[in-house]
């Protein structure tokens, strides 16, 4: 028996305010960051797709050109997140400058290990170049190599700044409490979510103090989108496995994506296929799969009408539709 899920119903202005722009190209996120461009050390607290990489690059080209720092490194956490730093042609929205990496510079594209990237890190700072982009490991080893004091004068913009901690183990932390400490670079933090998992401090009490904050919060951006009215958060409790318990308050009847626990995850069984199939057989009689859709089909039961597509593992290509209907 499906158990009824308690849920939380937010309604939204749907007025689009969150995705215009301005005169500069800057949606209302960015607009809010940028006006606190001038702030050495600055703490951005923003939604998933509201904008921070974008607002990063109309800070950092302000910091170059019109606040006299010799160079912008923006450290990421993985390679697939440098692709949000990539070349942006801004004045084309209305800004004064573009944002230019040169691809030498963007380390996260570079083949090969940290020990080359690291030697990278060393050109870009004895270079005349502006921007350089490499991981969080990256950026670490860099500064072990060649101290703190080689990032005078510079800004260390940090995506996904949560990944820091106080904690004396974490040596990202460690660095940018040096950093902090020496007073001779600018610093933005980016991030989501300023907690830890762990609860960890992600910055000690006396270096938080010195930054500023600006903080665009879930329910503006939400608010702001032209489209969505209203949202429903429901939430259910459960002991055991969760590929068991998601089964008593999934409907077939309804579109549904469901996103399973991360394999590394302490909620995972470790056999990620075996958690799809489990819950595709209680959806309903499995039909086929299109290999070119990335689709499994299945029928509910009683019903015999085609199940909502169960999609897995890869994107899905556009067009695709119920084969019956």
């Amino acid at each position: 028996m499906t158990k009824q899920v308690p849920s939380v119903s937010v309604n939204y202005a749907a007025n689009g305010s969150s995705t215009k722009s301005n005169e500069l190209g800057m949606r209302e996120m960015q607009e809010g960051a940028y006006e606190k461009r001038g702030e050495q050390y600055l703490l951005i607290k923003s939604p998933p797709a509201s904008g921070k990489s974008r607002a990063l690059m109309f800070i950092a080209l302000d910091k170059l050109y019109n606040q006299g720092l010799r160079q912008a490194i923006v450290v990421v956490p993985e390679k697939s997140i440098g692709s949000s730093f990539n070349d942006e042609p801004l004045s084309k929205y209305g800004f004064w400058a573009d944002w230019t990496v040169q691809p030498r510079w963007n380390l996260c594209n570079a083949p090969g290990g940290d020990d080359g990237k690291v030697g990278a890190v060393g050109k870009f700072l004895a270079s005349d170049d502006k921007v350089l982009v490499c991981t969080h490991a990256t950026f670490r080893f860099a500064v072990d190599k060649f101290g703190i004091e080689a990032f005078d004068d510079r800004l260390i913009a940090v995506d996904e700044f949560h990944h820091v901690s106080a904690n004396p183990d974490n040596k990202l932390g460690t660095h940018l409490g040096a950093l902090v400490a020496r007073d001779k670079v600018h610093l933005v933090a980016m991030t989501g979510s300023y907690f830890r998992g762990d609860a960890e401090a992600v910055l000690s009490p006396e270096d938080e103090a010195k930054f500023d904050t600006f903080t665009y919060t879930y329910y503006q951006q939400l608010n702001g989108y032209k489209y969505l009215k209203t949202l429903d958060i429901g939430y259910f409790f459960y002991s055991g496995s969760y590929a068991d318990d998601i089964l008593k308050v999934l409907d077939p009847t309804e579109k549904t994506i469901l996103h399973i626990p991360n394999v590394n995850s302490r909620e995972s069984t470790k056999d990620k296929h075996r958690e799809v199939e489990h819950i595709i057989d209680a959806l309903g009689d499995w039909q086929e799969r299109i290999p070119s859709q990335a689709f499994s089909w299945s029928r509910r039961p009683r019903s015999g009408c085609c199940a909502s597509p169960i999609w897995s593992m890869m994107n899905r290509p556009s067009g695709t539709r119920c084969p019956t209907h």
